[in-house]
C-alpha cells in the first residue's frame, strides 16, 4: 500500500479550535503548530492538553512493525482507537496495508482523509450506512470489505448493491455462544455462504474474520482462532472465495500475539493473507494493554527476543487548581478529557513552573474521583504540591480519551510542541 498524506477537501476542518491551543496571531492548522514554538512546560498552551510523544510514536510503530513481520501477518490497524488522519498516514508509511474501521461513518472520513484501503470490522446493516459505502465504491481505487454473519443480511446487501450495480466484498464473522456477533455454528456458517452466492453478481466472499477479545482464556481463545483457520481452509477446498487470495483477519489490542501465532501458519500459504488489526499499540496505556504487554513478554518468544515492549505515547497534562484541605488537591482534568472507564488517570509527573525540568510524582498520589473538569488528588497532609503546579498523567484506555478531544499536539522530550494531529469523531 503506498504511503499517503491526509487530504482535506472541506474548508475550514484544518483550523484548530477548543481547549489545548496556545496563543497565535490567527487561525492555526495543523501545519502551523510545529512552527509557534510552544512549550508546555512554560505555560505557553491551555490546560489541560492532550499530548503524544514523538519519541514513544516512533518506537511503537517500529516495534509493531517488526512484531508483525516476525509471523509474516500484516498490519491493518484498527482506527477507531484515534481516527487521526495523521496518525493513519503514520500507519500507513510504516508498512500498515490497510486501516480497519468499525462504522460506515468511520470510513467516510478516513476516505476523505486519503485512506484508500480499509476493512470494516463490522456488520453493514442498514440502508444509510450501505448507502455511504455505496458512494464510496464509485471510486474504483478504494478497496472495501465488511463483514457478514446472517443470511439475512446477505440477501439485503445482495438486493441493495445489485439495485445499484456494484459488488461489495464480504468477509464470514466467525463468533462464539454467549459473544458478539458471528456465526456460532457451521450450519449458519453455511446459510452465510449459500445466501452470499445466491448474489454473484452484487456479493464477493473474500475471506474469513474473528474477533477473539470477546473471550477472556487463553484456551478458549485459541479454540476459536483455529475454528476460523478451519473454517477458511475448508471454505478454500469447497472453491467458495471469489478472489484467488482469501483474507484472514483477527486480532484486537489485548490478544494479538496469540492471534498471530494461531494464524502464522496460514500466513505460509500463498492462496491467503493474513491481517491483524490491534488499535491501541501506537499510544498504547498505562492500564488494560500495559497488563496485556507484561502478558506477552512473559510468554511470547518473539517479544522477548525484541526486548523492550510498547511505550505510553498519550498523556495529558493539568494543573492544580485548588489546595482546599489537607491531603487533597483539586487538578483542572475530567471526564471531559480523560477515559474513565478502565480505570482514573494516572500522576506520573510534577512540575512547578521555573524548575528545570519534572520529577517523577510520588507514587502514593492517586486520583480517587473525577467530575466533568476537576479530579480530586489524593496525596499526604505534607506532600509538597502548590496551586499552579503542573501534572503529568498517563491513561488507562485510549480509544475513550481521543474522542474526546479535537486535536493532540505532538512533542518531544523536552516537552517542546511539535506538531499536532486532529481527531474525527
Amino acid at each position: 500500500m503506498p504511503s499517503i498524506r491526509p487530504e482535506n477537501p472541506f474548508h475550514g476542518e484544518s483550523a484548530l479550535c477548543g481547549k489545548g491551543l496556545g496563543t497565535a496571531p490567527g487561525p492555526v492548522t495543523v501545519e502551523d503548530v510545529a512552527g509557534l514554538g510552544w512549550r508546555i512546560l512554560e505555560g505557553e498552551v491551555s490546560l489541560p492538553v492532550a499530548v503524544l510523544r514523538d519519541a514513544a510514536l516512533q518506537h511503537n510503530l517500529a516495534w509493531m512493525r517488526d512484531f508483525i513481520a516476525a509471523y509474516g501477518v500484516e498490519l491493518a490497524p484498527h482506527g477507531k482507537t484515534t481516527m487521526s488522519p495523521e496518525l493513519f498516514a503514520m500507519q500507513l508509511e510504516a508498512g500498515a496495508w490497510g486501516i480497519t474501521l468499525a462504522t460506515a461513518p468511520q470510513v467516510r472520513d478516513a476516505y476523505r482523509h486519503g485512506v484508500r484501503r480499509v476493512l470494516m470490522a463490522n456488520q453493514l446493516a442498514d440502508r444509510g450506512n450501505m448507502a455511504i459505502v455505496s458512494a464510496l465504491l464509485e471510486d474504483p481505487g478504494f478497496e472495501f470489505c465488511c463483514l457478514v454473519d446472517s443470511a439475512a443480511n446477505a440477501d439485503a446487501l445482495g438486493a441493495f448493491f445489485a439495485a445499484r450495480g456494484q459488488r461489495l466484498r464480504l468477509l464470514l464473522e466467525i463468533g462464539v455462544a454467549g459473544g458478539r456477533t458471528g456465526v456460532r455454528d457451521e450450519a449458519q456458517a453455511r446459510a452465510v455462504v449459500e445466501a452470499i452466492a445466491r448474489w454473484p453478481q452484487s456479493l464477493a466472499l473474500v475471506g474469513v474474520e474473528v474477533y477473539e477479545g470477546v473471550l477472556k482464556e487463553e484456551a478458549g481463545i485459541r479454540a476459536l482462532l483455529r475454528r476460523t483457520v478451519a473454517t477458511l481452509q475448508r471454505l478454500r477446498a469447497e472453491g467458495a472465495f471469489a478472489e484467488p487470495r482469501a483474507l484472514l483477519s483477527g486480532a484486537g489490542s489485548a490478544w494479538y500475539d496469540v492471534v498471530a501465532e494461531e494464524f502464522a501458519e496460514a500466513a505460509k500459504d500463498p492462496g491467503a493473507r493474513v491481517l491483524l488489526r490491534p488499535g491501541c499499540y501506537l499510544t498504547h496505556d498505562a492500564g488494560a494493554y500495559r497488563e496485556a504487554d507484561a502478558r506477552i513478554h512473559a510468554s511470547n518468544p518473539v517479544a522477548r527476543r525484541m526486548a523492550q515492549g510498547l511505550r505510553p505515547a498519550l498523556q495529558l497534562w493539568a494543573c492544580v487548581q485548588s489546595r482546599p484541605e489537607p491531603g487533597r488537591a483539586i487538578v483542572g482534568l475530567g471526564k471531559r478529557d480523560a477515559a474513565f472507564d478502565a480505570g482514573l488517570p494516572l500522576p506520573v509527573l510534577h512540575h512547578r513552573p521555573g524548575e528545570a525540568a519534572p520529577r517523577p510524582a510520588p507514587e502514593h498520589w492517586r486520583l480517587a474521583a473525577i467530575m466533568d473538569q476537576h479530579a480530586f488528588l489524593d496525596l499526604a497532609d505534607d506532600d509538597d504540591l502548590q496551586v499552579g503546579d503542573l501534572l503529568c498523567f498517563d491513561i488507562c484506555h485510549p480509544c475513550l480519551t481521543f474522542d474526546k478531544w479535537r486535536h493532540l499536539l505532538r512533542v518531544d522530550e523536552a516537552w517542546r510542541v511539535t506538531g499536532a494531529v486532529r481527531t474525527f469523531f
